[in-house]
């Protein structure tokens, strides 16, 4: 379980400075924004056109919504032995509505995120697949410019085009508001650690797909 808990920690540091950053060190990349001081809660960002990331039945009896982030390993565990059999028992059967949010640890987060986003609600979950499979290949790409060079990859193998690829990586305004989105979700549910899932409002640490079953299965019960 990757912990939110050091991110948090320097976001509070820096309330008394007035702004919080994301990895606005060196190494910037051409053509790929770089993040600009938002607030520790993402009070002073217009988040209103992130999109939540859903699948499933709108009026399924549960919700389920996970806290994960691209670059967290044990996030892409979860997603290959735990969401892909419960998308097929629970998701796709009805029964589970399930809603992806994001974390950020890192700017290379973000930039998958931004990447996986670029092709709206259709091509999300697909192009989460793709990086969850390959995380441990891009993640280790090399510097931050060859990191953003398999981003891109990862886009165009999803059908998207160089200059819409381009376009979602350099958005500054779209990076800001994910990331003030992104405080203050993690915020609002008290999340401190990836995966988390929050199951019809009650907060859930990282688990396996049986002790998942179970849980599921008993409010289906009720």
């Amino acid at each position: 379980m990757k912990r939110i808990l050091p991110l948090i920690a320097v976001a509070v540091l820096a309330v008394a400075g007035g702004a919080y950053w994301l990895n606005t060190q060196q190494n910037t990349v051409e053509g790929v924004t770089q993040i600009e001081p938002v607030s520790s809660d993402g009070a002073d960002v217009d988040t209103s056109g992130i999109v939540e990331m859903v699948m499933g039945a709108e009026d399924a009896p549960i919700t389920i919504v996970e806290y994960a982030s691209f670059t967290c390993p044990h996030c892409a565990t979860f997603h290959s032995q735990v969401l892909k059999p419960l998308k097929a028992d629970y998701v796709d059967a009805g029964h589970v509505k399930f809603v992806f949010r994001d974390v950020y640890f890192d700017r290379f987060g973000l930039w998958a995120s931004m990447v996986a986003r670029c092709g709206g609600q259709e091509k999300f979950f697909g192009i989460t697949d793709i990086l969850m499979e390959t995380q441990s290949d891009w993640t280790r790409a090399g510097d931050p410019t060859a990191i953003a060079g398999a981003l891109r990859k990862t886009g165009r193998l999803a059908g998207l085009s160089d200059d819409t690829i381009q376009a979602c990586l350099a958005d500054e305004d779209k990076a800001k508001a994910l990331v003030g989105w992104f405080q203050a979700n993690a915020a609002a549910d008290n999340v401190s650690a990836t995966p988390t899932l929050i199951i019809d409002g009650e907060k859930h640490s990282n688990m396996s797909y049986s002790a998942l079953r179970e849980v599921l299965d008993a409010k289906l019960a009720d």
